[in-house]
Parts: structure tokens; sequence; C-alpha cells
């Protein structure tokens, strides 16, 4: 685990101290900014495996940084924030975030779900230079290799963050079969939903604009109205 390296950016040297405390108890190696400026710095300069970003910052904030990752990396990306609306969780993980935590946080729970993405990061993302095996799968506009964590849209090869992938393998693996949002979450997320909430719609919408060749008149992740989403044969 010494090896791993999270980045921590929050203009709150005390959230980040806490934070870093906590992380490199359970032996990550830390390295901590305090803009988003200084943090795409160290992302260039160092092999960071998940980023842990404050919303609320001066200059540019978590959420444009969050779009700068995306549009280079596929590493887990943790958002803080004080604002707890339904809304404010949308705007985050639309912006290309993996998960949302509200201040003030347990630290514990921070740690936990660090450990979570980092586990579906290191797992379903290896080179995509493997071979792909025999149980690929194959749909009429979809293939799907789990082994590689490669994914082929009509024809054409598209990134996929590690939670985005989690939900298009879970529904492609079980054609035709319609999953409610409560599933889904509770499938990747491998926790219980308690509470209503958008944190997988947002994601499929995020994975109909990679995938789809028009994310507004999906062919591939199919919407069950009052049901939830498949995808089929």
């Amino acid at each position: 685990m010494e090896n791993i390296s999270i980045l921590v950016v929050d203009d709150d040297k005390e959230i980040a101290q806490l934070v870093e405390i906590h992380l490199a108890t359970d032996g990550y190696n830390v390295l901590k900014a305090n803009n988003a400026y200084e943090g795409l710095e160290l992302l260039e300069k160092n092999d960071v495996k998940l980023a842990i970003l404050d919303i609320m910052m001066p200059g540019m904030d978590g959420l444009e940084m969050c779009k700068r990752i995306r549009e280079k990396s596929a590493i887990p990306i943790i958002m803080l924030s004080a604002k707890s609306t339904d809304l404010d969780k949308i705007k985050g993980l639309s912006t290309g975030a993996d998960d949302y935590v509200i201040k003030p946080f347990n630290p514990l729970e921070l740690t936990a779900r660090v450990k979570s993405q980092l586990r579906r990061f290191t797992q379903l993302n290896p080179s995509t230079h493997e071979a792909a095996s025999d149980n690929d799968i194959v749909t009429e506009h979809l293939t799907i290799s789990k082994e590689a964590h490669r994914v082929i849209a009509y024809d054409k090869e598209v990134k996929l963050t590690p939670i985005e992938f989690d939900i298009l393998y879970l529904l492609a693996s079980n054609l035709g079969k319609v999953f409610s949002t409560e599933e889904i979450f509770e499938s990747v997320w491998n926790e219980k939903m308690f509470e209503a909430n958008n944190t997988v719609m947002v994601h499929i919408r995020r994975l109909r604009e990679k995938i789809e060749m028009d994310s507004r008149n999906a062919q591939i992740i199919k919407t069950v109205w009052g049901v939830g989403y498949k995808i089929d044969q």
C-alpha cells in the first residue's frame, strides 16, 4: 500500500491535514495541495491513484479541476463539500466524480470510501493492452472486455471510470434484465441505498453521453419507465 499515492486538494489546511493523518495511518502516501493549480501540477509529476477534491476553493474550484482531470485520467475522484442538496450532488457527479462526501464528515467513512474506490480501480482497470478473453460481452453495438477493462461502442473505444464500467458491465452481463436504480446502486457500490438519490441516474447519463450515438435517443442502455434500466441483445 505504500506505493499508492492519494492527492488531497483543500484550501482548508486543517481538513487536509486531518485527511492526511487518517490515510497515512492506513499506509497511503498522501500528496497535499491548497489549491487546484497546485493539485494539477502534482498530478502531472506523480503517479496518483485517487484524488480527493474540495469543491469550494478560490480561483479554480473543485468542479473545474475534476473536469480537467477527466480530460486525461480515469482515476477515482471523491468530492468534498459542505453543500448537501441533491442538486449539489448531481452537479458534482456530473463533472466526472465517482463519489461525494458531505462536510463535516467522519474520517473513517472517508477512508472506507477511498478503499472501496481504489479496490474497484485496481481490480477492474488493468492495462488495456492485455489480451481479451473468451468471456467478452458482445452485443449489437457494444463489446466489453472485463479483463482488459476495455469498451468499444459503435466500433469506437471509449474511456470509462471504474464506476461507469461497473454499471455498464452489470447491465450488459444480464441482457434483457431490468435493474432498478436501487439494485444498480447496491450491486455497484456494495452498500444499501437507504434513501432516494440521483447518483445512479447521473452515472447513467454520463455513460450514455460516452457510448450512445445520440444520448437522448439511447439504443444501448434503455429506460423502462417506472422500473429501471436494461441492455438488450
